[in-house]
């Protein structure tokens, strides 16, 4: 009774124990272990199952990477080990005591069964918790499933065989069926369910599609919301919810079904780029990219998707001035090739974006041919400019003559930089290790970028520089659980999102794809490419993609209340305007990217 004493006053003045009742509070105070550890003494091990969630009473404890780099000194208050327990109970820091510290241990069964118990202790500890999101007017959110369901959709009764609806669903290209007896629903059968039920486990094709559909499925009436949707998939870990109106099953919505509700805006305002007469009149349509943005986001949509949706139309932008400078200059008199570097080049776009890019040109062009693709490089980036993707600062541009060459002349930039690689070629090299074809002839790109590769990735210098030069952007990580913010200037006591949030992660996904020889540019498929390559460990790279994710959506939705507010979107984000449970999860996450390139260095670029 006297521990019980000690731990529940002190719980009652911490979040997330202060959101649960005086008696659930009691219950979880009971089940946990008080422990004194003397300076200097070892509380777990990185790689070694963890006990449950500590939490600090008093004293300190430093937190480090698996190759003893400090990432935190935690102090009272402050609760560690939940991450490990996320991944399936092993941790990926190591923790000591920095001085005599007394802690509490909650034990992993005990704190498995609060998080399942109470939902605001959940959702404190969840790092794959979707970000709050205000609903927009015209979004998913607030449309009727009937107008975003597939409607009729096609169904078999219980007693057809696994193998019929295998056969129908690869014909009819769905990715689930409703399992209906006499228009009443019974269950749902997806892919998934083949896949992990049927292949996975050796089921006879022959036996009825009942003995593998999912059978207590949750339904809605066709006046639901897309909002309602959203958390039913959410709750559930479902991709599809039916719609049944009485007894019957009148349609079926998607998460696909969503995402394509939002990608309309973006399409229609491709369809108008792609008609635009000139550079003027696409320049409203441009102007729509930060509604569009604060819409999708709105609506939860996931930031590969949106940053994708971004990029397409910078991209259409793109390719329609070309095609109207090859109106106004005539036919070009060698073949070309337009490339996107940065974030164009990965696909990751967002409000706030320069313009980079180069063009490769044929071999056979001739001295007398390039004041053609002069004049050609420049209408497109004033084009671009006027549009909004203004000039980029570094001149990493096709108007720069150093970036508008024919093809050899690239492959010696290219050699020059892998066998000598100084400050300067690390750099550029990062920056051309993520060119994407806009528009031209593909061909002369993609074999300079098989060769390249095969060369980058036998060097092993180069590969160490690469390394190097990747670890130079670090999360903005302080001491006791805070942030390092900008010192001085307009953007003091900020942190930034970019260079300091995204940019390592992005800098980490551009070695793994060097050390594998990977051409995907796309930092989400580069880590995930990784991880099925074995470069990167499991846990390491779902822990990467975890934090990545959290990091970006913190971008977009701080961008999104700039938007909003009718300010221009940045990348400059006041801890501040985070709730506590947003810090902490932010820090976590930076915590993770500290982690992986504190690894990376360790073994430069070997990961397992």
């Amino acid at each position: 009774m006297s521990l019980l004493r000690e731990i529940e006053p002190f719980l009652a003045q911490r979040h997330p124990y202060d959101t649960l009742s005086p008696e659930d509070r009691r219950v979880i105070a009971g089940k946990m272990i008080s422990m004194d550890i003397a300076a200097g003494g070892q509380i777990y091990e990185a790689g070694q199952p963890l006990d449950g969630l500590y939490l600090i009473e008093r004293g300190q404890v430093e937190v480090t990477d698996a190759n003893g780099v400090t990432v935190s000194l935690l102090g009272p208050g402050n609760s560690f080990g939940e991450r490990g327990l996320i991944i399936d109970g092993i941790a990926v820091t190591s923790a000591k005591a920095a001085e005599g510290s007394h802690l509490f241990l909650l034990p992993r069964e005990d704190f498995d069964t609060a998080r399942k118990t109470h939902p605001s202790f959940n959702r404190f500890f969840d790092r794959r918790r979707q970000p709050d999101a205000e609903p927009q007017r015209n979004a998913v959110h607030s449309k009727k499933v009937a107008d975003l369901m597939t409607a009729n959709p096609i169904s078999l009764p219980p007693k057809a065989s696994i193998r019929e609806a295998a056969e129908l669903m690869r014909d009819r290209r769905i990715s689930a069926l409703p399992i209906t007896d006499e228009g009443t629903l019974k269950g749902i059968v997806t892919v998934h369910d083949m896949t992990n039920r049927v292949l996975a486990e050796g089921f006879d094709t022959a036996r009825p599609v009942s003995d593998v559909m999912t059978r207590q499925v949750r339904s809605l009436p066709p006046d639901a919301l897309g909002l309602d949707a959203l958390l039913m998939m959410a709750e559930n870990r479902h991709a599809h919810v039916p719609i049944v109106q009485g007894e019957s099953v009148v349609g079926i919505v998607s998460q696909t079904d969503l995402i394509q509700t939002q990608a309309v805006t973006a399409n229609a305002m491709v369809g108008r780029i792609v008609r635009a007469p000139s550079s003027d009149a696409m320049i409203a349509t441009v102007k729509e990219i930060p509604q569009l943005l604060a819409t999708l986001v709105g609506s939860g949509t996931r930031h590969e998707i949106v940053t994708r949706m971004i990029t397409d139309i910078g991209d259409a932008v793109t390719r329609r001035l070309l095609a109207l400078g090859e109106e106004q200059l005539g036919a070009p008199p060698a073949p070309y090739v337009w490339l996107a570097c940065g974030s164009q080049g990965r696909q990751e776009q967002t409000g706030v974006s320069d313009q980079d890019n180069c063009l490769i040109l044929d071999d056979r062009v001739r001295a007398e041919d390039m004041p053609y693709f002069t004049k050609l490089a420049k209408f497109v980036s004033d084009g671009l400019d006027a549009c909004g993707y203004f000039y980029c600062p570094g001149d990493m541009m096709a108007t720069n003559p150093q970036w508008c060459q024919p093809k050899k002349v690239w492959r010696e930039y290219f050699v020059k930089w892998i066998t000598s690689p100084g400050p300067e070629a690390q750099m550029l090299a990062s920056v051309m290790f993520d060119l994407r074809v806009i528009s031209g002839k593909a061909e002369l790109f993609e074999t300079l970028r098989a060769e390249t590769l095969a060369v980058a990735q036998s060097n092993s210098i180069f590969v160490s520089h690469m390394v190097a030069n990747s670890l130079k952007h670090t999360p903005p990580l302080g001491l006791f659980r805070g942030f390092a913010m900008v010192k001085s200037g307009e953007h003091r006591n900020t942190v930034d999102l970019k260079h300091n949030g995204v940019v390592p992660i992005v800098d980490l996904g551009r070695v793994y794809a060097l050390q594998s020889a990977d051409t995907a540019v796309n930092t989400y498929t580069r880590v995930n490419n990784a991880v099925e390559g074995g470069l990167v460990s499991a846990s390491g790279g779902r822990d990467l993609v975890d934090a990545y994710d959290l990091i970006a959506d913190t971008r977009l939705r701080h961008q999104t209340k700039q938007i909003r507010r009718g300010e221009k979107p940045d990348n400059f984000m006041a801890p501040s305007t985070l709730s506590e449970l947003e810090r902490s999860h932010l820090r976590d996450a930076f915590v993770v990217v500290k982690t992986m390139q504190s690894a990376l260095g360790q073994g430069r670029g070997h990961l397992s």
